[in-house]
């Protein structure tokens, strides 16, 4: 195990996944992190090679292609791993495919649990010249699980609450804090006791209130590529969640190194594959970097 270790530990590993995923060891990955090539939205080997994923010619051939992978890297997942997936949407001759859905919902009848779908809200989206439709500024992500127990700790992605501050929408809410009979006399609540008589001061968790499923995460651009990249707050939320230090992460479509970035900045360690030649060599210096500033400022702080 302890030359797997150090063959697998904080590496990036050049070639296509369906390929490399024998390479893996069995119930080894405690989380994988992942965005996909999208379907038909551009090559990034600069080929029209069909062994690029996203290059398919029909979206059943992608979907098909996600979910075998897929279904390869559940044996790589420890029991009580997670799987976060991103998928953005595509259009066909003015059609919206609905690709995400599409992809998410085959992965349940191959076995996957569907545990919970997060909209990443993009408040900087792209701005688009369509005048006869919304602009699109989100995303999905899927949590995938493999059994109904596994890690997942909400305490580290709490955010804070907003009942009673000025962030609140309900009307009067802040009369209700630490007030005995406080909730209306009208509405769908009146006369329940369990609200009349409740300690509201009591009844929301110190550390924030549990993660919602819609998250407003700007895009991210990193100066070596000439595409947006997901942000690293992105992963900070999935890695934070489903993690825990020196655990091992997978990203297997691990492009400029975001997962693995984050990953060494909690103190996780990483595993990434990725098909392109020149995103591995990035992704690999990036990680090596963060590595290495970690380990300065550890030298000088003791």
């Amino acid at each position: 195990m302890e030359n797997i270790n150090s063959a697998l530990e904080n590496r990036v590993i050049l070639g296509d996944v369906r390929e490399v995923v024998n390479q893996l060891p069995d119930a080894f990955f405690q989380s994988i992190i992942t965005s996909p090539p999208y379907f038909r939205h551009r090559s990034y080997s600069g080929t029209e090679s069909l062994i690029e994923l996203g290059r398919e010619h029909s979206v059943n051939d992608y979907i098909h292609n996600i979910v075998s992978i897929f279904r390869e890297l559940r044996t790589k997942l420890r029991p009580d791993g997670l799987l976060w997936l991103n998928l953005g949407d595509t259009y066909d001759d003015k059609s919206l495919l609905g690709v995400p859905w599409r992809t998410a919902l085959t992965m349940k009848d191959d076995g996957w649990i569907l545990r919970s779908d997060i909209i990443w809200h993009k408040p900087n989206a792209m701005p688009a010249s369509i005048s006869d439709r919304p602009t699109t500024d989100h995303e999905y992500v899927f949590l995938f699980s493999q059994n109904t127990e596994y890690f997942y700790n909400a305490d580290a992605i709490r955010e804070p609450h907003v009942t009673f501050t000025e962030k609140s929408k309900m009307k009067g809410g802040r009369n209700h804090f630490g007030k005995k009979g406080g909730t209306p006399e009208n509405g769908k609540n009146a006369g329940n006791p369990n609200l009349h008589n409740g300690r509201w001061d009591q009844a929301f968790h110190p550390k924030g209130r549990n993660k919602r499923t819609v998250w407003e995460i700007p895009l991210s651009k990193f100066r070596d590529v000439h595409f947006a990249v997901y942000p690293e707050k992105l992963v900070e939320i999935c890695l934070l969640a489903s993690t825990r230090e020196n655990d091992y992460v997978l990203d297997p479509f691990t492009g400029s190194g975001t997962t693995g970035v984050v990953a060494c900045k909690y103190r996780r360690k990483f595993t990434g594959i990725e098909l392109v030649k020149r995103y591995q060599e990035m992704a690999q210096a990036r990680i090596d970097s963060i590595k290495q500033s970690l380990l300065f400022n550890t030298t000088v702080l003791s």
